[in-house]
């Protein structure tokens, strides 16, 4: 056996997250040269033939990018088992088939994880194991506490690894350069000079046959909670001593801790609503409620809204507002910090009407910069300005960025288990003010902007 044989052995493999993220990017990966040594071997409870199988993963990989040799070696050695994996025999049978160190990718809904993860406390682990879960982890901060204390049964924490493929885009990573590396900015990125901060995580997309999970979440559990969180961790945290797991995952957590919905009301700072009938990029939509496999009585939101407080000495008093949601007239995902006034503009200087503003473009991968300027037209009356750059997308995908993460052993990417507490800490006010029917859920037509009113 090679010592750098893997095994990718992905729970849940038929499913739709394997088909549309993470065989896509492992392709990314392989076409960027990473992952030699690595074969796959997916399983769930469906009947599939081997030939199906290896066409499922060269499709895939071929999406994203991955041809040639290393590709190819993957295609041929990959295999199907059939498995359930509730069994303690089927998952030793599973672990059996591995070669070399084994990455269990858990595939799979949350409860089916923590199934799983049970049924490995009975089963001997290979040494070295690592364990892939994908968010949300957990379905509030005792069942995340709870799994982190399951998972710690079976592996150490560095070798768990919670992973957000939005953690592995480019720009995300760039918002570390761009706030330590600049001496102009990192000075004013704080309460004296910032007013706000929003994280826009807009989609024209709408449900897309998600239903069954994401009729269960909602925009608050599938982006705030999760992604948006992160982003927000991000962006606050001070800078690391390094760029090391270690560090940059303590500077986050600092932040998530310090977190806590805009004076502590939920009523009052979230906001939620649902996509009715509409048209979106020419495509006529259904109501929300008349999408297949919509439960009705549950209320879920399709657009969520809530301020945040970071209760830091850099950042106190200033609200961050995160916002997601689907079926809306723009895609627009991005970070906009913006600055306070000027103490005083001087008389006879006109025309200022708009505060500079720091836009982090998450997808297109943008930086840009508003601030006013004068003399373009008249030399006394100010005018808007923008200065903008495309940053350019990384060398892999998002997703994989995060599995060559995992490949290697660096955990930089995935999310730590107390910062998965944290978030669900910070959104759990608000989920419970929205049962409690004390927010309520508005509506708006798919393709605009946003409900009347917000």
């Amino acid at each position: 056996m090679s010592a750098a044989e893997q095994t990718l052995l992905i729970l849940g493999a038929t499913g739709d997250l394997t088909k549309r993220l993470l065989l896509p990017g492992l392709g990314g990966l392989l076409a960027a040269g990473h992952g030699e040594g690595l074969s796959v071997i997916g399983s769930s409870r469906a009947e599939l033939d081997q030939a199906r199988w290896r066409e499922r993963v060269a499709d895939s990989l071929a999406a994203g990018n991955a041809r040639g040799g290393q590709a190819e070696a993957v295609v041929r050695s990959t295999r199907y088992i059939q498995a359930d994996i509730a069994r303690e025999d089927d998952m030793r049978r599973l672990l059996n088939a591995c070669r070399g160190q084994v990455i269990v990718f858990f595939a799979l809904a949350p409860a089916v994880t923590l199934t799983a993860s049970k049924v490995l406390c009975e089963v001997e682990l290979p040494p070295g194991t690592r364990l892939v879960l994908e968010k949300p982890f957990g379905t509030d901060a005792a069942s995340a506490a709870a799994l982190n204390d399951l998972l710690a049964r079976l592996v150490p924490e560095d070798q768990v690894y919670r992973v957000d493929h939005y953690l592995g885009m480019s720009t995300v990573l760039n918002i570390l350069g761009l706030r330590f590396a600049n001496r102009m900015l990192e000075p004013v990125l704080r309460a004296e000079h910032v007013e706000s901060v929003d994280i826009v995580f807009d989609e024209t997309l709408a449900l897309e046959g998600r239903a069954g999970y994401y009729d269960r979440a909602g925009a608050l559990i599938d982006m705030i909670q999760s992604h948006s969180l992160q982003v927000l961790s991000l962006v606050a945290m001070e800078a690391p001593s390094t760029l090391g797991a270690r560090d940059v995952r303590d500077a986050k957590a600092q932040v998530l801790r310090a977190s806590r919905v805009w004076d502590d009301d939920p009523a009052r700072w979230s906001r939620r609503a649902r996509y009715t009938a509409g048209v979106v990029d020419g495509r006529r939509l259904p109501s929300y409620v008349d999408e297949e496999g919509v439960v009705l009585d549950r209320d879920t939101e399709t657009l969520a809204e809530v301020v945040l407080a970071v209760d830091t000495w850099r950042w106190a008093g200033v609200p961050f507002r995160l916002r997601a949601g689907k079926a809306l007239r723009t895609q627009r995902k991005e970070v906009v910090i913006t600055f306070r006034a000027p103490r005083w503009v001087p008389s006879g200087l006109t025309g200022y009407d708009q505060p500079d503003r720091l836009r982090i473009g998450l997808d297109p991968d943008v930086i840009g910069l508003d601030f006013n300027v004068s003399g373009r037209g008249h030399p006394l009356v100010i005018d808007p300005f923008t200065l903008e750059a495309g940053v350019g997308a990384g060398h892999l995908p998002a997703y994989g960025a995060v599995l060559k993460g995992v490949l290697e052993g660096d955990p930089r990417l995935s999310v730590r288990g107390d910062t998965a507490v944290e978030c669900w800490r910070i959104v759990e006010p608000v989920l419970k003010a929205w049962r409690d029917g004390s927010v309520p859920l508005e509506d708006y037509p798919a393709g605009s902007a946003r409900p009347a009113g917000w």
